[in-house]
């Protein structure tokens, strides 16, 4: 009798805690950097890359590291974003630094898993361009915090043993 394989979280999949804080800590001085993006996060918090990187460990399927130890929501997420008016250039170079820094990071690379990253990156960065052009919250206080998964790829290529 073979034992049935569980599927990573993307978390899991990821390296965890400490791939996704080091990806955030190198991705925000890339940030700081650049002509376009500066000016967004030049006031940004020293603890703002240690944040993202808990919300998304936790959007991911980890622990609740934003939404317990840095009594983080979703509310208070969009909430950051309002006001700011991103725009498409700038949601491009944000998605494009962020990747690069994956790769730098030596994040996994392999497509099922960046093919879940980057449909993350893209509907969470387009939103976040919407909820910049509002000056009021769209969410309710208690509404739960998004919830990521494999997506239709259906989680990692792993080879089954009696097929390789």
């Amino acid at each position: 009798m073979t034992a049935i394989k569980q599927t990573p979280t993307l978390y899991e999949w990821s390296g965890g805690k400490e791939a996704l804080e080091k990806l955030t800590e190198l991705f925000y001085k890339k940030v700081m950097q650049d002509d376009l993006l500066y000016p967004v996060f030049k006031n940004m918090s020293a603890d703002h890359s240690t944040h993202v990187a808990h919300f998304i460990a936790e959007v991911f399927g980890g622990p609740r590291f934003y939404s317990e130890d840095d009594q983080g929501s979703h509310y208070k997420m969009v909430a950051h974003h309002l006001g700011k008016m991103l725009d498409e250039p700038k949601r491009k170079r944000w998605i494009a630094l962020l990747l690069e820094s994956c790769d730098e990071v030596k994040l996994a690379d392999d497509p099922e898993f960046r093919s879940a990253l980057v449909a993350y990156l893209e509907w969470g960065s387009r939103i976040a361009v919407i909820n910049s052009h509002e000056t009021g919250n769209p969410l309710n206080e208690n509404e739960p915090m998004p919830k990521w998964g494999w997506g239709v790829p259906g989680g990692p290529y792993i080879p089954d043993e009696n097929n390789v």
